[in-house]
């Protein structure tokens, strides 16, 4: 493939703050073309399979860059617990690592800064969101909040539900598949349903 033609191709990807070579791919650019393009200094290499235009200038509102980066660095990573309270506000806590969940049947190298949690159920409540351009993998609202009393602290598991029953609109969260989540998972959140909503 001539080198003028792949840059063609991947000039939707360029205008993008990373972009993963699964994407190349499908556009029709192999990982080779990549290759030869960090070598000439047309892309920079951030992470295994995980790309970035040299002449991209990150805009004011890029806040997501290191979390994009460690989710799409780890195969299987879905964004979880805090960090998924963080991207859903629905807590004032400041991720200190990125948290991100993978099958319990997987390996995986841990990158700096990011917190791998185990999770036999990778299945339920999982989705797709566009953070900064970049689509992601991560748990639903409900099933973060249900995580949240799993595996967080108590205080931390009834703000987050909390702040996701106040809110409205589109960010409203779904009582019904909430409970759902907490039956399939074992989680006892009745008696903080009640008292938040009654």
């Amino acid at each position: 493939m001539r080198t003028a033609v792949a840059l063609l191709m991947l000039a939707i990807l360029l205008e993008k703050p990373y972009f993963t070579s699964k994407e190349a791919r499908s556009i029709g650019v192999h990982p080779a073309v990549l290759s030869y393009y960090v070598k000439t200094g047309r892309l920079e290499r951030v992470g295994r399979g995980i790309y970035q235009n040299v002449n991209y200038k990150n805009p004011s509102t890029f806040r997501w860059g290191d979390l994009i980066k460690a989710v799409l660095s780890i195969k299987g990573g879905i964004v979880c617990l805090t960090s998924a309270l963080a991207i859903y506000d629905l807590t004032e806590e400041i991720p200190r690592q990125h948290w991100i969940a993978l099958s319990h049947r997987t390996s995986a190298k841990k990158p700096r800064g990011v917190k791998i949690v185990r999770y036999r159920d990778t299945q339920i409540g999982i989705t797709e969101i566009t953070l900064e351009g970049v689509k992601i993998p991560i748990f639903n609202r409900e099933r973060t909040i249900v995580d949240a009393f799993r595996l967080l602290s108590r205080e931390t598991a009834i703000k987050a539900l909390k702040a996701a029953i106040a809110k409205g609109g589109k960010n409203r969260i779904d009582l019904v598949k909430l409970q759902e989540y907490a039956r399939k998972l074992r989680v006892d959140i009745h008696p903080y349903l009640m008292s938040l909503t009654t």
